[in-house]
């Protein structure tokens, strides 16, 4: 049977990412109840992180450039595996950047707190205590990313000091919000504020990665 597909069935985006580079992940639970054959990724793009945002911003853009570069780092030869990468967020998950940054890398790692998936019989695919919190040490908002398997760890850091000024036309901001913005000033804002986000999301100077490094004490 042939399906259709409507204007109802899918995001019609106002805003084109679509040759933003993306995520590949494994999910081994995800393999073992049949989801993905074995080896097959796990292709998370940037409209994905917007969906689980609710929105593309700098915080949003800066997250997945972390999760990318961080990751690509880190397996340089493999793909990333769900459930064997550790998240330390450099500060508290009350902090407006750490708290929304931390929900998204574990969208993207799997990583997650106590209340993560514990994994299938005997744990496999688990997700469960793989993000902490705690003090990195460090300027700008910082994760660390630790494989379980090796014990490698790359710091990721997001230089905020370097996100581009908002332009004049994001003061139409609220006129958005009271649905009072003319086709103008819609417009003038999404260029301004996506063209931030882009700058973000395809320039160098925003994001840096430090390592791999093995974690110290598993020498």
């Amino acid at each position: 049977m042939t399906e259709t597909t409507n204007d109802t069935d899918r995001t019609n985006w106002a805003v084109d990412y679509d040759d933003i580079e993306p995520i590949r992940l494994r999910d081994p639970a995800a393999e073992a109840l049949a989801v993905l054959e074995p080896g097959d990724p796990i292709v998370i793009t940037y409209e994905d992180v917007v969906k689980a945002a609710g929105h593309s911003c700098p915080t949003a853009a800066g997250a997945y450039r972390m999760a990318r570069d961080g990751l690509e780092a880190l397996y340089p030869d493999s793909l990333p595996v769900r459930g064997e990468i550790e998240v330390l967020a450099g500060g508290p998950r009350n902090d407006p950047a750490y708290g929304v940054t931390s929900r998204l890398l574990s969208y993207v790692t799997g990583a997650a707190g106590e209340d993560g998936f514990a994994g299938l019989a005997g744990g496999h695919g688990g997700r469960k205590d793989l993000l902490r919190f705690g003090a990195i040490g460090t300027d700008g908002v910082a994760f660390e990313f630790t494989r379980t398997d090796t014990h490698e760890t790359v710091r990721v850091t997001y230089d905020t000091t370097a996100i581009p000024e908002a332009g004049p036309g994001t003061r139409h901001l609220q006129s958005l919000i009271d649905g009072e913005a003319t086709a103008e000033e819609r417009a003038a804002f999404a260029e301004d504020w996506h063209g931030r986000v882009e700058r973000i999301l395809r320039g160098d100077g925003f994001v840096t990665v430090d390592g791999p490094a093995t974690r110290p004490g598993d020498d």
